[in-house]
């Protein structure tokens, strides 16, 4: 596994398992969230525009979490990065936690969608492009994060195919894929986005300088897909 990086802090992509194992419960989904660790991760280290400090400014990067169940390593990822205290973690899914078995917006300090049905996180990051360009504002990127299994929701493709046409080049679209789709096939995403008029890349998941050249690699004038593949979901 390649690592990034990373600028001086209080916390590394190393002290993720720790992060995550504060975190116990019978419904953590543990597969779904290990999956999602390392893009997370590049993205938030190396790529987003937000920070604690500019979470309601409206030129930061819009980071959407489609993939909502089994958000440990999300979580974990935004309290490495300081947006929510680590004294936090452990209570994850209490009944008095913000930390949720789903990420809602309203609890989560720096969450923008409160996510958990598959197929919604698409749709709403293609909205979320198309008022950002009603606004004009044209800086902040807009990234979604997806699971595999989601495409077998029809909402997804309706997003994608309108994104294509309506050449949302703000718009960046992270599919982790773990094979545990039903509908689709290994290596047959990519391939849906392009057919679109996306930019796609396919990449090792768990290759941090991979996924941070996909993350980055120009695309004028289209949205931009990363397929992150990991390890088969047992």
């Amino acid at each position: 596994m390649t690592t990034a990086t990373t600028a001086p802090g209080p916390h590394r992509f190393t002290d993720l398992p720790a992060l995550m194992a504060l975190m116990t419960g019978d419904e953590k989904h543990g597969p779904a969230a290990t999956s999602t660790l390392d893009a997370l991760w590049v993205l938030y280290d190396r790529v987003l525009r937000v920070s604690p400090a500019t979470a309601g400014d409206p030129g930061r990067d819009r980071f959407l979490l489609s993939k909502g169940h089994g958000p440990m390593a999300y979580y974990a990822v935004l309290a490495a990065k300081g947006f929510l205290p680590v004294e936090a973690l452990p209570g994850f899914g209490g009944y008095d936690s913000p930390l949720g078995h789903h990420p809602d917006r309203l609890l989560v300090p720096g969450t923008e969608i409160s996510s958990g049905s598959l197929g919604h996180g698409l749709p709403l990051a293609v909205g979320t492009a198309l008022g950002l360009r009603a606004q004009r504002l044209t800086s902040p990127a807009v990234w979604v994060l997806v699971g595999d299994a989601e495409f077998d929701e029809g909402s997804n493709h309706e997003a994608l195919a309108f994104a294509g046409a309506a050449g949302l080049d703000r718009l960046h679209t992270v599919v982790i894929d773990n094979s545990s789709a039903t509908h689709g096939w290994r290596g047959g995403i990519a391939a849906r986005f392009a057919a679109e008029g996306w930019s796609t890349a396919t990449v090792d998941g768990r290759d941090h300088d991979a996924l941070y050249a996909a993350f980055t690699a120009p695309h004028p004038g289209r949205p931009h897909a990363v397929v992150a593949r990991v390890e088969p979901k047992n």
